[in-house]
């Protein structure tokens, strides 16, 4: 039996200074295939918007990354309180595929 020598190891990622400074987005929309999870970030301001970014991961990748944010939320509430959620507008946003 071998034993995994690489737990430890650290990755170097490389980063531009454009996709260092992020985007902002005030809207996200989940959406799956039986393949994969696509998660779509956008800043809308009505009457129109835009997708900032866009991206792909696959489901057990998805999973992981739920219960990530999901600690995260849990820790960040623990410190600075319950956030309350805003109210979710009634109409529908979506892209066109004209």
């Amino acid at each position: 039996m071998t034993e995994q020598k690489d737990q430890g190891q650290q990755i170097q990622v490389k980063v531009s200074d454009e996709i260092l400074k992020g985007v902002y987005s005030n809207m996200a929309q989940v959406s799956h295939t039986g393949e994969e999870f696509i998660l779509d970030f956008m800043n809308v301001f009505p009457p129109a918007g835009s997708l900032n970014a866009r991206v792909i991961i696959s489901p057990s990748h998805f999973k992981r990354l739920a219960g990530a944010m999901q600690d995260n939320l849990k820790r960040y509430e623990d410190q600075y309180g319950t956030i309350s959620l805003a109210v979710v507008p009634d109409q529908k946003i979506g892209f066109r595929t004209e």
